[in-house]
């Protein structure tokens, strides 16, 4: 059995790996009028592209379409393989909110392409990130409301309960290929109104009344 680590508050600087899943909130597919997928649609990121509140956000010069998603965080507290989904949960040590940077000039033609999504999602200061929020401060990570706005005008609203693959599925699935280690991040998708932003806007977003997160914008 095992036994939840709560020494990951630091999981920014420890980390070995972020986990993204694509697709994963049900009116994000309605709005696409795409199938809904079988199973999780997963990539990852690098852990150089974590970015704390008070530093900016910068967009490099190599891409001309950058756009914000909002999502809810998982921290991996206990090392793991092959994990059923009923147990999945007992490695959580806890949460965050985050923002998963996409760069849709890069994805868009990547997915043409057949290539893989790495440099669209994984450029420096793509992954900004909350504190630690532990598990227990949480009642239930699938009832969660989250919010992003732009410029002070709200461009995404969302709740966790609308993901497609739980927390429980996601960490279940990911750990049949690959070892999840503590203070490795989930990424768990966004909800509806991902679009583009640009230097100079102001990015503010929150989940429940757990964390709140506001960035400025700048070019590279």
């Amino acid at each position: 059995m095992a036994v939840r680590n709560q020494d990951t508050a630091n999981f920014m600087r420890d980390g070995k790996k972020i986990v993204g899943v694509a697709l994963n909130y049900m009116d994000v597919v309605k709005a696409r009028n795409v199938p809904v997928p079988k199973e999780p649609l997963v990539f990852l990121k690098p852990t150089s592209s974590y970015l704390r509140e008070g530093h900016p956000i910068i967009l490099p010069k190599v891409f001309s379409k950058v756009a914000y998603e909002v999502e809810l965080g998982v921290v991996i507290g206990t090392r793991c393989k092959n994990v059923t989904k009923q147990d999945a949960m007992k490695y959580v040590s806890g949460y965050c909110l985050a923002l998963d940077l996409t760069a849709q000039c890069n994805l868009t033609a990547a997915r043409a392409a057949g290539q893989p999504w790495t440099l669209g999602k994984g450029f420096d200061t793509s992954t900004p990130v909350s504190k630690f929020i532990p598990f227990d401060d949480v009642d239930d990570p699938h009832t969660l409301p989250l919010w992003l706005k732009v410029n002070g005008e709200v461009k995404q609203k969302g709740c966790t309960a609308d993901l497609i693959f739980k927390v429980p599925d996601i960490i279940s699935y990911v750990s049949k290929f690959m070892t999840l280690e503590p203070n490795d991040l989930i990424l768990t998708g966004t909800p509806n109104g991902s679009d583009a932003f640009k230097a100079g806007d102001e990015i503010e977003c929150g989940m429940a009344e757990l964390a709140t997160l506001k960035f400025q914008v700048c070019g590279e």
